[in-house]
């Protein structure tokens, strides 16, 4: 009779039986935003709270809005460097190339954003209008900045 067990089992095997792996994420919740007072959305002096696709809508718009890197409340991750392009002196082509990567960048690092499609980028001048499709967990969302 030996004190080993009979079956061999590894380390990794003892603590994936032992650590539920959830791959869920939360609802999504956002603080509620005023546009035409650029403030938040306040009911009876109180905040308003948005889930699901609305507080997706609100990060995207808060994300495109918040320059990389200004802001310490927020992770270097966060935000965009759209500013960068201005004065650039970056080819019509490049530049299109530019937006569309930074979008990508500025708005891929959200766990509940799968995709951006459709990318639709009109240049005249020194002003840029970009359209485009986010895919989420929560369906399409679309965007005209």
């Amino acid at each position: 009779m030996s004190i080993f067990p009979a079956e061999t089992i590894t380390v990794s095997t003892a603590i994936a039986s032992t650590v539920a792996a959830s791959t869920e994420l939360p609802l999504a919740k956002e603080y509620a935003w005023d546009f035409g007072n650029n403030d938040f959305l306040l009911v009876d002096g109180k905040f308003i709270i948005v889930t699901g696709k609305e507080a997706i809508k609100m990060w995207i718009w808060k994300a495109l809005k918040t320059q990389k890197n200004k802001y310490r409340v927020y992770t270097v991750k966060y935000g965009n460097e759209l500013e960068t392009l201005v004065n650039s002196g970056l080819s019509t082509g490049a530049l299109r190339s530019e937006l569309e990567r930074y979008l990508k960048e500025s708005l891929l690092i959200n766990a509940y954003i799968t995709g951006i499609k459709n990318i639709d980028i009109s240049i005249d001048g020194g002003k840029a209008d970009v359209g485009f499709i986010v895919e989420s967990f929560y369906g399409e969302v679309i965007i005209n900045a």
